[in-house]
């Protein structure tokens, strides 16, 4: 029954884009979509929440060359809407990093029943990217600066043996960690600071502040799952990798939690800690003036998998 709303894929100029990112043709009809809430232009703003894992994705951001989360979503959209489409990411995730709440933001032109949005695309799209929420929003929404808040959840296995089952969702730590130590040097972050020292170098644009506000950080004991939750007005490259590489190194007994004070001073990349795999990271959640909130907690931490599994992800 979903096949009937998807517009026949075009030819040629899209075949290559759909091989790469992974999305199979349909070959249904097409069929008169209802007219939908549009903006003065003719257009329909829309907010897509998803849910993606993202260790064959390179990141979030559309590359021609490479298999993305933008890449892949574009597609499906346009395949639906027989149109160019594309999208605002709320974050950037870098290869590697998984979501569970990112958010995007497009306009189309489409006419479409866009109440079945959800279901259309995730009919389309590949077993490891699924949309959570499809709404329309007012014209002046964006996902990347309309958000006031981005909150990220790093998972950490802290036991002396590896996991196959959390292999791609969590750091392992061999080593008994200190997580009295790691609070202690969190508390030193919390707030208003220059995160210079916790960006990846190359990163920082002349003109760019790298000043951010941190509004939570705590680092719960979930079993033998350690979890790190960072929330902030907004967030660097690699800037909560680093903090959780930094803090592990407090937890570890390899740094004293008091010298996060001076990294924070230093404002130099070479004296904070490691950047912590991307694996172990989640965008949990994304937070909007309007109040919309699209925080899911990731499924290493019991929230609900928005995957659908298939044998060649459970056993890679």
């Amino acid at each position: 029954r979903v096949a009937r709303i998807l517009p026949e894929a075009s030819r040629s100029d899209r075949a290559g884009s759909e091989r790469r990112n992974g999305l199979a043709r349909s070959a249904g009809p097409r069929r008169e979509a209802r007219r939908a809430a549009a903006d003065g232009d003719g257009l329909t703003n829309l907010r897509l929440t998803l849910a993606y894992d993202g260790t064959e994705f390179r990141g979030f951001q559309w590359q021609p060359a490479a298999r993305s989360v933008a890449g892949v979503l574009e597609c499906a959209l346009s395949r639906l809407f027989s149109e160019g489409v594309k999208v605002t990411g709320a974050g950037r995730t870098d290869g590697g990093v998984h979501a569970s709440g990112q958010v995007v933001s497009l306009a189309t032109a489409r006419r479409f029943p866009f109440e079945r949005l959800t279901l259309a695309l995730n009919s389309v799209l590949p077993p490891d990217c699924s949309v959570r929420l499809a709404a329309i929003v007012e014209s002046g929404f964006s996902a990347r600066f309309s958000a006031s808040e981005r909150t990220y959840v790093y998972a950490i296995l802290n036991r002396a043996q590896p996991d196959a089952l959390l292999a791609r969702y969590a750091h392992h730590v061999s080593a008994q960690l200190d997580v009295g130590a790691m609070r202690a040097g969190a508390a030193w972050l919390i707030g208003r600071h220059d995160f210079r020292s916790f960006c990846a170098s190359g990163a920082i644009e002349p003109t760019g502040s790298t000043v951010r506000t941190v509004r939570r950080l705590t680092i719960e004991p979930h079993g033998e799952l350690v979890r790190v939750e960072v929330s902030a007005d907004g967030f660097l490259r690699h800037m909560v990798r680093t903090i959780v590489g930094t803090l592990l190194e407090c937890g570890r007994g390899r740094r004293d939690p008091g010298e996060l004070e001076a990294i924070l001073a230093g404002a130099d990349r070479s004296i904070a800690g490691p950047t912590a795999p991307a694996h172990g990271l989640c965008l949990a959640g994304v937070r909007y003036r309007d109040g919309y909130d699209s925080f899911a907690e990731p499924p290493v931490f019991g929230g609900r998998s928005p995957f659908r599994l298939d044998a060649r992800r459970a056993f890679p």
